[in-house]
C-alpha cells in the first residue's frame, strides 16, 4: 500500500464539517456556531456540509444521505480538511460507499475522533492515506479558551510541514468535567495531568489505532488497517463500563495484537465507570496482559478528554520512556 501524504492545511484555505453519525450541530447549534466562529477567526473559510443542522433521530441522517455528504466534500477541490462534528455509533454504515478513488486523486485532511476512528482507518486502510486522530467540530473546538486553544493549537502544527523529530509538549493540566453544551458560558474545572510512563528505554514504529469501541465494530473487516508486528498501538474509549473494557481489551488479547505492537498508548478514558471496583482501565489492561511485558504510556491526551492532541495514523513515532517524550518521526502532510 502506497503511503500518502495530504497537502498542509494553509491559511485562508476550507475547512469543511460533516456529520457521519450523532447530529451534533442539531442537538448543539450554539457549541457549532461557537466552533465555526473560532476557525474563522484563525483565518480560515469554514464550509457546512449538507445535513448540517439536520437529524433523522439518532443521527444526521440516512446511511446514503450521510455517504453522499461526506462524497461531496470529498469530491470538492476548494476543500482542503474535512473534519468531523462528533462521532457517535454508526461512522462505519458509510465505509463501502465512500468515494475512495477521488480521496486518492485528491487527498485532502480527514480529521476527527471516536467513532470516526472507523472513517480514518478505512480512509487508510482503503488508499493508504494518513489520517488524523484529532479535534472534532462541535466536540472540540466548541469548548471554551484556555482548552480549545490548546487542542487547536496541536492540531495546526501537525498539518503543517515540521523540524523532525517533533516532539509532543504534555498539557499541564486536563479535564473530563462534563457541562451542558448549550448552556456553558465559563471555563471547566482543571486538573494537573496525570500521565504515566510504564516502561524503559525507546521504542519506535508506526501509529494505527483510534477509539477501541470502534475499532471493534470494524474488526477483520478491509477497513480495518492489520496491525502489524512493530507498531505503536493507541486506544481511548469514553463512558464505558469496566465490564466493556476488559471485552474490548480481551478483544485484542486472544487475537495477538498485543504480540506484535511495541508499545501501546492509552489515552484518557473519559468519565470511566468502574463498577464500585475504584480500578481504572490500565488496572484492567494489565490484568488481561497476565505479566506480558509490554511498554504503555497510560493516559495520554488522545482522547475525549479535553484538550486533545492530534495524532496522525499511519505516520513513525517514538517512544521514549526514559525522557518521558512522544515524537513524530516523519512529516504528516506534504
Amino acid at each position: 500500500m502506497r503511503h500518502i501524504l495530504p497537502p498542509a492545511l494553509k491559511a485562508g484555505e476550507t475547512i469543511a464539517f460533516y456529520s457521519p453519525s450523532s447530529p451534533a450541530t442539531s442537538f448543539a447549534p450554539n457549541r457549532t456556531q461557537r466552533a465555526v466562529n473560532f476557525l474563522e477567526a484563525k483565518g480560515f473559510n469554514v464550509v457546512a456540509g449538507n445535513l448540517s443542522y439536520k437529524n433523522d433521530f439518532y443521527r444526521s441522517g440516512t446511511i446514503t444521505q450521510r455517504a453522499n455528504e461526506l462524497n461531496e466534500l470529498i469530491r470538492n477541490p476548494n476543500v482542503r480538511c474535512i473534519m468531523s462534528t462528533i462521532g457517535g455509533a454508526n461512522s462505519s454504515s458509510l465505509l463501502p460507499y465512500l468515494d475512495y478513488d477521488a480521496i486518492r486523486q485528491d487527498p485532502k485532511i480527514f480529521v476527527g475522533y471516536s467513532d470516526v476512528t472507523a472513517i480514518l482507518l478505512g480512509i487508510y486502510a482503503q488508499t493508504g492515506l494518513v489520517t488524523f486522530y484529532g479535534p472534532a467540530l462541535t466536540a472540540s473546538l466548541g469548548e471554551l479558551p484556555p482548552l480549545v486553544d490548546e487542542t487547536f493549537d496541536s492540531f495546526q502544527n501537525i498539518t503543517q510541514t515540521l523540524s523532525l523529530p517533533y516532539s509532543y509538549s504534555t498539557p499541564n493540566y486536563w479535564t473530563e468535567e462534563f457541562v451542558d453544551w448549550e448552556q456553558q458560558n465559563s471555563g471547566k474545572t482543571l486538573s494537573a495531568n496525570n500521565v504515566q510512563w510504564l516502561g524503559k528505554g525507546v521504542v519506535s514504529g508506526r501509529l494505527i489505532g483510534g477509539n477501541l469501541n470502534t475499532i471493534s465494530a470494524i474488526w477483520g473487516s478491509p477497513y480495518m488497517p492489520p496491525i502489524k508486528k512493530g507498531d505503536i498501538l493507541l486506544i481511548e474509549d469514553s463512558l464505558k463500563d469496566i465490564a466493556t473494557v476488559e471485552r474490548l481489551f480481551s478483544l485484542l488479547k486472544i487475537n495477538g495484537v498485543f504480540d506484535k505492537v511495541r508499545a501501546v498508548l492509552l489515552g484518557k478514558h473519559e468519565l470511566f465507570k468502574d463498577g464500585g471496583t475504584n480500578r481504572q482501565p490500565i488496572d484492567v489492561l494489565q490484568e488481561v496482559l497476565n505479566g506480558q511485558q509490554l511498554p504503555i504510556v497510560n493516559n495520554v491526551d488522545c482522547a475525549h478528554t479535553h484538550p486533545m492532541i492530534t495524532m496522525p495514523i499511519g505516520c513513525h513515532f517514538n517512544v521514549d520512556f526514559d525522557r518521558k517524550e512522544l515524537s513524530l518521526l516523519e512529516q504528516a502532510v506534504c
